[in-house]
């Protein structure tokens, strides 16, 4: 019973596609906004009209892009468009990379189990914590002296 909700909920995930058979994300990742479009193609990867390899320069930013790809196995068979606004390089990467698994086939339906377990498939809500009044930081207080 419980395995046939959860296979409910992976065939909802499947994205529907819009007139030019794209489909559309929206990922948030500390103060970064990411929208995604993905559709069939040759595997161009661009974000903000650059290619994804000079946008992220560094060669673990670009694994950890392409690594939902590697594990469904559907490497180089999708064009995807990024426009990434706000945040720093990390926040833009894992906010993209959440946002990868909208693919608009069948084929994630199976490889659900092994992308949830990879931690694809889930949002990272964690943002920076304000600075309160009486403080120096968010937490850190004044130095203080007895005497």
């Amino acid at each position: 019973m419980e395995r046939q909700k959860q296979e409910e909920i992976a065939k909802a995930r499947v994205r529907q596609v819009d007139d030019n058979g794209r489909a559309y994300g929206t990922g948030r990742r500390k103060c970064s906004i990411a929208r995604v479009w993905i559709q069939p193609g040759e595997g161009n990867f661009t974000v903000n009209e650059k290619q994804f390899d000079v946008y992220f320069p560094m060669l673990d930013h670009r694994a950890a892009l392409l690594r939902p790809f590697s594990e469904t196995k559907t490497l180089g068979r999708f064009d995807i468009d990024c426009t990434v606004k706000g945040g720093g390089v990390s926040g833009n990467l894992y906010n993209i990379r959440s946002y990868l698994l909208l693919l608009p086939v069948p084929i994630l339906i199976p490889c659900f189990w092994r992308c949830l377990a990879a931690g694809f498939l889930t949002r990272d809500s964690r943002v920076v914590e304000r600075k309160k009044p009486g403080k120096a930081k968010a937490r850190k207080s004044f130095q203080w002296v007895k005497r």
